[in-house]
């Protein structure tokens, strides 16, 4: 092999590795983009909750873990959030951060929200939260969430 060949193969692979790193990194941001928007659609149906919208965002093995120490099922977190037993009146996301693996995406971050659940009243909640998201038929849904006091 002469030498301009092997500078040639050289500079050809130098080419391939960068297009091919700048490849997996829009691919990476593209699925980061995803989970924060199914993160966003989640946000929403606890505003405005629909036993549909709350079905396909979430993993028939959801398990749904709240600040208190209770665990809910699919079943029962639509049906909290449906049946009225739990109301958000706002609800504001800071300091996310989404970590990939694969089709599996762990979201974290701080709620502030403004309930007004019944027989409670009014209230302001503070909690960190962190969801685990698996991609599954094309779609995000949501496995797991822990919620905790800060």
């Amino acid at each position: 092999m002469t030498l301009y060949n092997k500078v040639s193969l050289v500079m050809l692979t130098v080419v391939m590795a960068t297009i091919l790193s700048e490849t997996s990194a829009q691919e990476k941001r593209s699925l980061q983009e995803e989970v924060e928007n199914a993160t966003k659609a989640l946000t929403e149906a606890m505003l405005k909750p629909t036993a549909q919208v709350l079905n396909k965002l979430a993993s028939d093995k959801l398990s749904y873990g709240h600040s208190s120490g209770t665990i809910e099922t699919k079943e029962q977190f639509v049906n909290t959030l449906v049946s009225g037993a739990s109301v958000f009146e706002e609800i504001q996301i800071s300091e996310q951060t989404v970590d990939l693996q694969d089709n599996t995406a762990i979201v974290r971050h701080t709620l502030h929200a403004k309930t007004n659940d019944p027989g409670k009243g009014p209230a302001s909640i503070r909690l960190g939260i962190m969801l685990t998201w698996v991609k599954s038929n094309g779609s995000w849904q949501l496995l797991a969430r822990q919620a905790f006091k800060l």
